[in-house]
């Protein structure tokens, strides 16, 4: 794993109205992400842990601090750069697969590279290739609704992979899964972490998921409550323990 800084959270502060009551979100988070490496967001739901992996993925603005990707302000950049950077530096994985059911396997994969203007021909090849290296080198032309979660949630990570990003945000991708399909998803994950280079960076409720982090960021009461390297901890039910 590389040593340079991909993304770095700096007072990361993130409030939101909801009439006369301000919801406090996040309160001043610091988070360096190293380029290459596994990183884990856990905490309990309404930590903030969902608002910080937006604000890493450049979907969601911060009330005050920066979040700064490959060296450029989040905050500074206009609605077409941002469109860009989430097109071709980022791949998202969503707990719902999100994948378009009137298109195939191969079409749902190929398709943020016609947005990044991708020829035909390439599209296909790489949409293949991917297709492969996920496992599912015969399902090209199926239809999502005949393929399993797991095979649906293979197609969603290829898909991540389309424009070669750097990042990949998986946002709880194991949570519709059975436990044996879970754990085959993880190692996936980690397998295209480590083969590709690119910087994984989950937010997840799966303890499976800390036998392939290099570093678990637990998250409470929008602050980072703990930072641990994946040899500092011990896995116990709903905690997280130094050795």
């Amino acid at each position: 794993m590389a040593d340079d800084v991909v993304v770095t959270a700096a007072g990361v502060t993130k409030e939101y109205r909801m009439g006369a009551e301000v919801v406090h979100a996040l309160a001043g988070v610091d988070l360096a992400i190293n380029r290459g490496e596994y990183l884990s967001l856990m905490g309990p739901s309404g930590s903030g842990k969902s608002t910080l992996f937006n604000m890493i993925g450049a979907l969601d603005q911060p009330t005050a601090g920066s979040v700064t990707i490959e060296g450029e302000d989040m905050a500074r950049l206009t609605m077409e750069q941002l469109a860009w950077i989430r097109c071709n530096r980022m791949g998202y994985i969503f707990q719902s697969f999100n994948l378009l059911v009137v298109m195939t396997a191969l079409d749902n994969v190929t398709l943020p590279m016609i947005f990044a203007g991708v020829s035909p021909k390439e599209r296909v090849e790489r949409g293949k290739e991917l297709l492969t290296t996920v496992g599912l080198g015969d399902r090209y032309h199926h239809l999502p609704t005949e393929l399993s979660g797991g095979q649906q949630q293979r197609v969603a990570i290829a898909r991540a992979l389309a424009n070669s990003p750097d990042i990949i945000l998986a946002d709880e991708p194991t949570a519709n899964l059975d436990t044996q399909t879970g754990r085959e998803i993880i190692d996936l994950l980690k397998e295209m972490n480590e083969s590709q280079g690119v910087t994984v960076v989950s937010a997840t409720h799966d303890l499976k998921m800390l036998d392939v982090s290099d570093r678990v960021v637990y998250i409470r009461d929008g602050g980072v409550e703990q930072i641990r390297n994946r040899d500092e901890i011990d896995i116990h039910v709903g905690a997280l323990d130094d050795h």
